[in-house]
């Protein structure tokens, strides 16, 4: 059962909570998207606070004049969905709108980002304010039970040095979408789009940061949505099995990789992965806790 789990752990930077658990894992039969401009940021009321975003992304952009304002799906909640079959089976649909990276340096990655938030219980109403692009992450199995994580070079905006799962962000521009459509027959296929990018994006970041071909990992299964408490930035997970083991992984890296935003990959066991995770920004601390839950899950069946 899709499950709205609480959870963190100490630390500014490595707390987490979980937005949505899927312990069973969900194929991308059972996972759809409500893509909607209701799901996008709402402006905040305080004009200076606004006028701070451009003001940041202005001083970003004199500091690295490369940066680009890509569009990106923003995360505005989800809701799960039963049905009366005898095996109880489930479904979630992701609540999607839109937002940009100009957006996100301005409010989760501002000094100002807790000026943004309104006091709510309800996730999705605490940062409405918030550009919230929706990253996404792979726990990535060897053939050998390894877990594959990478080390963030010191160039990245965010977490440089620090360990993460392999991973990115779904693009709206990998389909097609630079706006929000009107015509309702084109909504339809939109959203369709959508839905795949969801699946077909995390398998794109894992060829694209560890080399490994697309035909050597399964089909993802999507665990859930975490979100580190720092900035508030939230991340979907997904499970993938890879059929060659750590050792060709880590060779298949080494000829991979352009050392910008990763500098070393390893290939490590569940509980020494454990040892490691101080060094998971939060985000990616919720999606080893969906894992666990994952995998814990199975051992009960």
């Amino acid at each position: 059962m899709a499950t709205d789990t609480p959870a963190a752990v100490a630390g500014p930077g490595a707390a987490y909570k979980l937005l949505l658990s899927c312990p069973a894992g969900l194929p991308r039969s059972r996972v759809s998207v409500k893509f909607d401009p209701s799901f996008d940021r709402i402006p905040h009321p305080d004009s200076s606070l606004e006028e701070s975003i451009d003001q940041i992304w202005n001083q970003r952009l004199q500091e690295n004049p490369s940066l680009y304002s890509g569009t990106k799906f923003r995360y505005g909640g989800h809701a799960s969905h039963h049905n009366d079959e005898p095996n109880q089976e489930y479904s979630v649909s992701l609540h999607l709108g839109l937002t940009d990276y100009r957006t996100f340096v301005g409010t989760n990655l501002s000094p100002l980002w807790e000026n943004f938030l309104v006091p709510s219980e309800d996730d999705s109403v605490c940062c409405q304010h918030m550009a919230n692009p929706l990253g996404n992450g792979a726990i990535v199995e060897t053939s050998d039970e390894k877990i594959i994580v990478l080390q963030r070079s010191n160039n990245v905006g965010e977490s440089p040095g620090y360990y993460v799962f392999p991973g990115g962000h779904s693009e709206p521009e990998e389909v097609g979408i630079l706006a929000h459509q009107n015509d309702v027959e084109d909504v339809g296929r939109l959203i369709e789009r959508v839905s795949d990018e969801m699946f077909d994006g995390i398998i794109r970041e894992v060829v694209e940061e560890t080399g490994v071909p697309a035909s050597s990992l399964t089909a993802p299964i999507f665990i859930g949505v975490s979100r580190r408490e720092l900035n508030v930035r939230p991340a979907a997970f997904f499970f993938i099995r890879c059929n060659v083991d750590s050792s060709t992984v880590t060779e298949l890296y080494s000829r991979a990789q352009d050392g910008y935003e990763s500098t070393k990959l390893y290939a490590v066991s569940a509980e020494e992965l454990r040892e490691m995770r101080q060094r998971l920004p939060g985000c990616h601390q919720g999606g080893f806790a969906l894992y666990e839950l994952m995998r814990n899950a199975a051992k009960k069946l």
